[in-house]
């Protein structure tokens, strides 16, 4: 009996092969692309150089859905800042991060009329060119990723490939061809998304190279790039000498509470300094001729960087009085609690059964940012003292433990008082305040002194006393001078040898 020859298969296209217009590839181009160029702008590194005197690193900001959006400049110390200057039409748009502000002689040559034109081409094409650095590893990045994404996506092709072979009628085709179509498939879609990408990056690289070459054409110094900064405090008074160190800051340091200075001028009974005060202290272990500048309300913008009202006189800035002390080895400083209200958030835990809600956590948040941006135009200020002297940092200190449970926790009979939920909500933001306080030091390589002292609600001690006033002294979470002696004993072994003693 003899077998009729089978008829020949008649397979589709789609089936024989799933070619570059097919829906695969399509959706691998598009991964590639909307994917792709997020993840390489992520992971590329910013380029480091050094332009206007200034250290400077090149970058891309994350991309949004918008077709065109600013440049982006983060500054030490400071929150972002948008640069309409640079608008840029794309997925990448350039990101510039400063590092600490510099006087310099490169600075200062820009406004030569002379070398300045030189030197600012250089500068801008320095920057244009760690753009374009950054841009070209970001190329490498982007055809590495779409080819892995394609070796995933032709796997994901022979299966299906596979799958279709095995439900056709009479059988599938010889496994070497199947795996001779599927390897041409996976060409053609990897090819397809490489060059795809490719061009998609070629084109965004055009755009955000025209948009920072047209935005940085004019520009002559930082200031014309993000804008002018609150300009720092002029030199206040006659000039001053005799001093070894000065602390400028709030009344943790000026010791509110503490016993009035002999003899002090108006300006320390006014900021009420204490004989006791950090100056005092760290005068009385190193033997330091000390300045105390500290006075109770101040913040980097009233009192330290501007004017402020206290004690029935207006204030001058404290840097403004700290650029005419001449010969001076060190500066300490106090700053953060005053500048997002810390105390307003404190009070309000004592107050309510829950202060861990949205809208105080947003005004938190809000301050936080605030402060940020005037903590990085302070420390632009005293990098640019006189003589440049060393700067401590001075973090903030923790008032309760995390187990507090105390008449001082407690607070009020007809107040809810604190719970280890508030409290612990507490330390998380003063945790947030001392990170900016330690990350702007850290950049400018500034020193930081934490003060250990001992919080309400702790163990007792004998023989010293507690080192923070609580709810029934005259300035309940103020140092007492034990604690302000504990404060000096952080910064002290910071600082250099003492001054050598006359005689």
């Amino acid at each position: 009996m003899s077998t009729a020859p089978r008829p020949p298969q008649v397979r589709s296209p789609r089936t024989r092969s799933i070619g570059v217009r097919s829906w695969p590839s399509v959706l691998l181009v598009l991964f590639c692309l909307a994917v792709g160029v997020p993840v390489t702008v992520a992971l590329t590194p910013g380029q480091d150089l050094v332009a206007f005197g200034q250290q400077v690193t090149v970058g891309a900001r994350a991309p949004d859905l918008s077709v065109a959006g600013p440049a982006q400049v983060v500054q030490v110390g400071n929150t972002a800042l948008d640069v309409d200057r640079l608008r840029v039409y794309g997925p990448l748009r350039p990101q510039i991060t400063l590092g600490p502000v510099q006087r310099n002689a490169a600075a200062q040559a820009v406004l030569d009329p002379d070398a300045g034109p030189r030197l600012r081409d250089e500068a801008v094409g320095a920057v244009t060119g760690a753009f374009l650095s950054w841009y070209l590893w970001g190329a490498v990045l982007l055809v590495g990723f779409t080819l892995a994404a394609s070796a995933g996506a032709a796997g994901l092709r022979t299966l299906l490939v596979l799958r279709a072979e095995s439900r056709l009628p009479g059988g599938h085709r010889p496994l070497p061809e199947i795996w001779s179509d599927c390897v041409r498939g996976a060409r053609r879609m990897a090819a397809a998304a490489v060059v795809a990408s490719v061009l998609a990056w070629a084109a965004a690289g055009a755009l955000a190279y025209a948009g920072a070459v047209n935005g940085l054409r004019n520009v002559g110094s930082l200031a014309q790039l993000v804008g002018a900064r609150q300009l720092s405090p002029g030199p206040v008074g006659p000039p001053v000498g005799g001093f070894d160190g000065a602390v400028i800051g709030d009344s943790r340091v000026a010791r509110l509470g503490g016993p009035p200075l002999p003899d002090g001028t108006p300006d320390d009974v006014a900021c009420q300094r204490s004989t006791d005060s950090l100056a005092q202290q760290i005068s009385a272990l190193r033997g330091d001729r000390v300045l105390n500048l500290a006075c109770p309300s101040a913040t980097i913008a009233s009192g330290l960087r501007g004017s402020q009202a206290e004690g029935g006189r207006v204030l001058p800035p404290q840097v403004g009085l700290l650029k005419q002390v001449q010969g001076l080895d060190w500066v300490a400083v106090a700053v953060g609690p005053n500048d997002v209200g810390w105390i307003d958030f404190l009070l309000y835990c004592y107050g309510v059964p829950d202060c861990a809600d949205n809208l105080t956590q947003g005004e938190f948040d809000y301050r936080l940012a605030a402060f940020d941006r005037a903590f990085g135009e302070l420390l632009a200020d005293l990098n640019d003292l006189p003589g440049r002297p060393q700067i401590i940092v001075v973090t903030s200190y923790e008032p309760f433990p995390p187990d507090a449970s105390c008449p001082d926790s407690r607070g009020p009979a007809e107040y809810p008082g604190l719970d280890e939920e508030k409290i612990a909500l507490l330390g998380e933001r003063n945790d947030a305040v001392n990170d900016v306080l330690v990350n702007g030091a850290q950049a400018y390589g500034f020193d930081v002194a934490r003060p250990a002292l001992r919080p309400l609600c702790g163990a007792e001690r004998t023989g010293l006393g507690p080192d923070l006033q609580g709810l029934t002294d005259p300035f309940p979470f103020h140092p007492t001078g034990v604690g302000s002696l504990r404060m000096a004993a952080a910064v002290t072994p910071l600082l250099g040898p003492p001054p050598r003693q006359g005689g």
